[in-house]
């Protein structure tokens, strides 16, 4: 009889053990769901995410050069949904569901006891692409080569005025095609 109980016991303790460890697994799965969730609607139609300049982690910046004057004609500040950084140096790569959330700025330029400097003026709009390693999407133009792509004026982030990935965003990125489309090295945090 004393046998039985403790298998009894033993068995209870295991049961909880499993859905202790199955609540934690659902948790961060749908605590990390809930991020894209927030960017993408069931049809895959995209918006910039509201808070992601408090929520989400800094990447880095990028400076275009002007063509015909000194200094830059934009700023890119780049933005990664939450726990990006962390699992893209754990795996060398971006995990499904990495929301990236790029600021461009158009510049001003002035003459400063530094030199001539360039700094962030009016918003021109965001790029937000959206790391997509399954296909969820096959039937919206926007999605494709493993990621949601969209841009956005800076008049309205829920609004995208891309309409096909291939002819609207996937030219500036060719060059970057063996890092999954990503210019990687402009961004220190994920080497350092």
């Amino acid at each position: 009889m004393k046998i039985i109980g403790a298998l009894g016991l033993a068995l209870v303790g295991l049961s909880m053990m499993v859905d202790v460890t199955a609540f934690g697994q659902t948790h961060t799965r749908s605590q990390y769901g809930a991020t894209t969730k927030a960017v993408v609607d069931d049809k895959g139609n995209m918006h910039v995410p509201a808070d992601y300049r408090t929520t989400y982690q800094m990447l880095g910046t990028w400076a275009v050069a002007a063509e015909k004057t000194p200094g830059s004609k934009q700023i890119h500040v780049v933005y990664a949904s939450p726990g990006t950084i962390a699992a893209y140096r754990k795996a060398g790569h971006f995990p499904d569901g990495t929301v990236l959330v790029k600021e461009v700025f158009n510049t001003t330029t002035q003459p400063m006891t530094t030199g001539t400097v360039s700094s962030a003026g009016t918003l021109a709009g965001w790029f937000v692409m959206v790391k997509d390693d399954v296909g969820r999407f096959p039937k919206n133009k926007l999605w494709g080569d493993g990621w949601g792509w969209s841009w956005f004026d800076a008049g309205d982030p829920k609004k995208t005025t891309s309409t096909d990935y291939k002819k609207d965003c996937l030219g500036c990125h060719v060059p970057a095609q063996a890092s999954d489309w990503i210019y990687t090295h402009g961004y220190p945090p994920l080497v350092q």
